[in-house]
């Protein structure tokens, strides 16, 4: 067990008026016990209780480490589950329960009166996964380290004649020969008018001259995540969408230059956005600034126009502004960023100049 991550997030609990709480969560038992089990339809829990009185919750079909740090309770496909659960829970007091735990979980803990009151307790859980401790924030630098290697290397096969899928096929070999584990999420490549479409999925188009190239990509290394997005063109590149792109580029890193401890993350996504509509692009700029990130990559938390929670030390986030003309073009620039004591430190380092494939 990560024993200050289950001390932080027992505080939060207090904090919320809970001395318990069910986590179901794969992602966030990883984070805890660093044990990664993928359930499908079985049980899969993690108990915590004030006292330390832990339980893990293990089918016997899951298979986990001999030590783990904590009481593993195990159960048989007929078994009932529930029931066995409900006895290490505190009937006497309410139970934080997970945002993912289904209701053919939960539904039998209360008709058992299994506890006084569930509560949604994940703000607990995902407030602290998103301020990452000195371990993860040195996991996630050694993953962007790799990203920006890799799009080095993306830039460089791109050829007249090529086609988005044909890049996107060859980017996995390129990322696990750096030393990735995988894709963070399966790649974006788009071409000219498809990069308009934000989540455009790569297909048959075939590269032409004045057609920006668009990466959003990302992988992932000892279990954390990185993603970055750089928008290149092909041949040559018109005097709109260089201005779309030096548009966007400063977005970025005005928004970049504002993070540190204290600013509320509305302020980044409004001030990437007003630079953007002041040059009369803001109906183009569709979506929120940027998302939080780690073992997953896209985490609680982001950065929007609605989202008032400031900036902590350790929280890291995607700043991604970016303009899309339908039938034209699409311009997207993304760096990951760690809030500092001070600041921030981004943690992509590959260059944003506007660069023209010849």
């Amino acid at each position: 067990m990560k024993q200050n991550r289950v001390e932080r997030i027992m505080a939060a609990l207090k904090e919320m008026g809970l001395h318990q709480m069910l986590i179901v969560d794969p992602m966030s038992i990883y984070y805890l016990t660093g044990v990664y089990v993928a359930p499908f339809e079985r049980f899969y829990g993690l108990y915590l209780r004030e006292d330390g009185h832990h339980a893990f919750f293990l089918n016997r079909l899951f298979t986990v480490p001999q030590e783990v740090g904590i009481e593993k309770v195990w159960y048989s496909d007929t078994d009932p589950a529930m029931e066995i659960v409900a006895k290490y829970l505190d009937k006497d007091a309410p139970l934080g329960v997970d945002k993912e735990l289904k209701a053919r979980f939960l539904l039998p803990l209360m008709e058992m009166k299994a506890a006084t009151g569930f509560v949604n307790a994940s703000l607990a859980v995902d407030r602290t996964r998103g301020v990452k401790d000195e371990e993860e924030q040195e996991l996630m630098r050694i993953a962007s380290d790799i990203n920006d290697k890799a799009m080095a290397q993306f830039k460089a096969i791109v050829h007249e004649g090529v086609t988005e899928k044909e890049l996107a096929d060859q980017m996995l070999k390129i990322y696990t020969d750096l030393g990735a584990d995988g894709y963070s999420f399966e790649p974006l490549v788009a071409f000219g008018a498809n990069a308009a479409d934000p989540h455009h999925e790569p297909d048959n188009t075939v590269l032409k001259a004045g057609d920006c190239v668009l990466f959003d990509v990302g992988c992932i290394r000892k279990g954390y995540c990185s993603d970055m997005t750089r928008t290149f063109y092909f041949k040559e590149v018109s005097d709109e969408h260089r201005h779309i792109y030096e548009t966007v580029r400063k977005a970025n890193e005005a928004a970049i230059a504002k993070i540190k401890p204290g600013v509320p993350l509305c302020e980044l996504d409004n001030t990437a956005r007003q630079l953007i509509t002041d040059e009369g692009y803001g109906p183009q700029f569709n979506h929120r600034l940027g998302h939080f990130i780690g073992l997953s990559e896209h985490e609680f938390g982001d950065v929007s126009s609605v989202n008032t929670d400031k900036a902590v030390p350790g929280m890291i986030f995607s700043i991604e502004p970016g303009i899309y003309l339908t039938d034209d073009t699409g311009v997207r620039v993304e760096d990951l960023v760690l809030v500092t004591e001070d600041g921030c430190e981004v943690l992509n380092h590959y260059p944003k100049e506007l660069q023209v494939i010849a």
